[in-house]
């Protein structure tokens, strides 16, 4: 049974028996999964009961999670690992982690509390495979509410794209690795981000913004010639880097080809798309392809390295609107390229259904504990609704869950 191998890591007998609740309880219709609704709508439902286990209990989350992800990744085969945040808005300032910051469910600032995951996807399934909650400064400094909500004295404040790269980490830890990485320009934009990618040996497909810098891929450094007074000169391209909107906007319109990716429930997917080799520019670009070539091997030719760079020119835009840097091989077809960076769409199909139909922002506690145990619990609905859409239809040995179709009697 789904539950008895996901929650096999806790301990207690009458644990793993909340967790089975817990789960139908998300899964069981309802506007509202808080603890207190969920109690009320199931037969063996106690609130005080399901408080306890995902408050106050001592169970460790982390393994549960692994053992989904194990679960997951062999079903669901993933062409990309999709890493964003996701925001909850919050009332009040002492639930963990909660501050006055970017709120994407709103799309403004307001009170709210931010987590970052990475989910294993394809073009027809997906599933969250890690989280990680967001401490901006205040929280890293505000002993009180730290006590308050028992955060950890190890856990402080990481920027957004170090947790992901912290979750990629874990997850390597695990025995797990991504075929590539996909992201939106929150995370591609930053240099240290790539580079992190790059030096783990992961490739990637990551949303930029216009004015990202570029070089053609053509474009060669030269070393100035030294006086033999001062510091030698270093090597250098003879023109400035470009912006990547009129790199990819000068090829014209007539460059750009027709490209669909996937149906959508409105009939195919199709844009005009542009895919160049040049070489990202940039002050922090520069520095850390130097830092890492002179800790290598001494010494640095002043060579960017080549990569993709992929544009998209809707027949109803005026110029280039999105763009794409890609480490994929020089051998693939810009049809892949598209597939793959559009392919992101499935982080926020998850998020959809954790929210609206699992519960995931409804948690109303707000201790470290809670929000972590709640998370996975709703990682856990997710994946074994996700094994129910995958499954055979028959119920075989090789099934990878039960096949009830009744959330009473799935767990």
């Amino acid at each position: 049974m789904f539950v008895a191998d996901v929650f096999a890591s806790v301990p207690r007998k009458d644990q793993r028996a909340k967790g089975d609740c817990y789960l139908r309880g998300l899964m069981l219709d309802g506007r509202r999964k808080s603890i207190q609704a969920m109690a009320a709508r199931l037969p063996d439902g106690n609130e005080q009961n399901l408080q306890q286990f995902v408050n106050q209990s001592t169970w460790d989350p982390t393994p549960v999670r692994r053992r989904i992800a194990e679960r997951m990744l062999p079903l669901i085969g993933p062409e990309a690992w999709a890493l964003d945040d996701v925001s909850f808005p919050k009332d009040g300032r002492m639930s963990v982690g909660v501050a006055h910051q970017y709120c994407g469910a709103l799309g403004k600032q307001a009170n709210c509390q931010v987590a970052v995951s990475v989910h294993a996807v394809t073009d027809t399934a997906s599933c969250p495979l890690q989280w990680r909650l967001f401490l901006n400064e205040e929280w890293a400094q505000d002993a009180e509410r730290r006590r308050g909500t028992g955060v950890p004295d190890e856990c402080g404040h990481r920027e957004k794209w170090l947790l992901a790269l912290d979750i990629l980490d874990e997850l390597a830890g695990w025995g797990m690795r991504p075929p590539l990485v996909v992201a939106d320009a929150g995370y591609g934009q930053n240099a240290d981000f790539r580079a992190g990618l790059t030096g783990r040996g992961i490739p990637y497909v990551v949303a930029v913004r216009s004015d990202t810098t570029a070089h053609p891929a053509s474009a060669v450094p030269h070393t100035p010639p030294w006086s033999g007074n001062g510091r030698k000169p270093q090597p250098r391209y003879r023109h400035p880097p470009t912006a990547l909107a009129a790199l990819a906007g000068d090829a014209g319109r007539d460059a750009f080809t027709q490209v669909a990716w996937r149906q959508g429930s409105r009939g195919t997917l199709h844009s005009r798309f542009l895919a160049l080799r040049l070489r990202p520019a940039g002050v922090k670009v520069r520095r850390l392809i130097q830092d890492v070539a002179l800790a290598r091997e001494g010494h640095w030719d002043g060579v960017l390295p080549e990569l993709w760079l992929l544009a998209e020119w809707p027949p109803d835009a005026k110029e280039p609107t999105n763009f794409w840097l890609s480490t994929l091989p020089t051998d693939t077809p810009i049809t892949e390229l598209v597939r793959l960076a559009k392919i992101r769409w499935r982080i926020e199909h998850d998020y959809r259904e954790l929210k609206h139909g699992l519960g995931l922002d409804h948690f109303e506690g707000r201790s470290w504990t809670g929000w972590h145990h709640h998370v996975t619990l709703a990682t856990a609905a997710h994946a074994f609704l996700t094994e129910q859409r995958l499954a055979p239809k028959a119920d075989t040995p090789d099934s990878p869950s039960t096949r009830s179709s009744t959330p009473s009697r799935t767990c």
